[in-house]
């Protein structure tokens, strides 16, 4: 590869990774339009557009994604030469997983820890936002979901247990599922239960709703995972008012057959089976 294909490469890779060009102008310490002559100078060569301008900034369409995958292994060969010569160590390249805040505080944590002592580097990335993998902003997702939408492929790595907690039995009320919540299976269950029209409040975490349920504010559904683990709390014993939800363990389908990706799945797959009792009861401790 000719030195200033693999520079504009660079540049390409920047915006896919950070979802935009000030965020990859920042990353490379250069100026906005120094990346955008940058982009334009790989796609005049290539002879064809690698991003879709949109008005909300460059999307990656899915039939690139093999193109930004190819343009970091480049980059992790290209730097292990420039380790070699001047005899330094250099970062592994990261892994890239989303997850809740749930299963970022509660689960994953023991899970990556092995997997970095086994050689990969993860990058866990909190949100209860499902981040767009369609637009590189993850590798892999570790989503409670009832299906995959038909962007993504993966498998079931186990059922995240739900029920309902308060401060004690006699408290009213319900805490219901907000923001980034309103879109999840809970929050569905309280429409459907007709605990909107009972609110007495809310919050877009399980981990807030948590706290707010220890005050005394109100009923909440939350993970077993989180509720068990809180002597704050009581369960409300009702099977009426708990339910399990399918843990996925997925990619973008264009990334299903990636090698390094693949393998990380597998075992995460493993890991969270056998975390299968944490996640379906909250019994029991994450694996150190």
């Amino acid at each position: 590869m000719q030195k200033e294909s693999w520079d504009d490469l660079r540049f390409v890779l920047a915006v896919a990774e950070t979802g935009s060009v000030a965020g990859a102008a920042r990353e490379l310490g250069v100026n906005h339009a120094t990346v955008l002559r940058r982009i334009a100078a790989f796609e005049a060569r290539a002879g064809q557009p690698v991003f879709e301008r949109t008005p909300h900034g460059y999307r990656l369409p899915p039939d690139q994604f093999r193109l930004i995958e190819a343009a970091r292994d480049v980059a992790a060969a290209v730097d292990g030469v420039e380790r070699l010569v001047s005899g330094r160590s250099g970062q592994r390249q990261a892994v890239r997983i989303t997850s809740t805040d749930t299963l970022c505080t509660m689960i994953l944590p023991p899970i990556v820890a092995e997997l970095a002592r086994a050689g990969t580097q993860i990058d866990l990335r909190c949100s209860n936002r499902h981040l767009d993998l369609s637009r590189m902003h993850a590798d892999i997702t570790v989503r409670p979901a009832k299906a995959l939408p038909p962007d993504l492929t993966g498998e079931i790595a186990g059922h995240l247990g739900l029920a309902t907690y308060a401060s004690s039995p006699d408290v009213s009320g319900w805490l219901t599922a907000q923001g980034p919540l309103a879109k999840s299976v809970v929050a569905e269950w309280q429409a459907d239960q007709g605990s909107t029209a009972d609110s007495s409040g809310g919050a877009d975490s399980f981990l807030v709703l948590r706290e707010l349920a220890a005050q005394g504010l109100g009923r909440t559904m939350l993970p077993c995972c989180v509720g068990e683990a809180d002597p704050r709390l009581v369960r409300i014993s009702d099977p009426d008012l708990e339910f399990s939800v399918p843990v996925w363990v997925a990619s973008h389908v264009e990334l299903g057959d990636v090698a390094r990706l693949r393998q990380v799945r597998e075992r995460l797959v493993a890991a969270l089976g056998a975390q299968s009792r944490l996640l379906s009861s909250g019994q029991g401790r994450a694996a150190a």
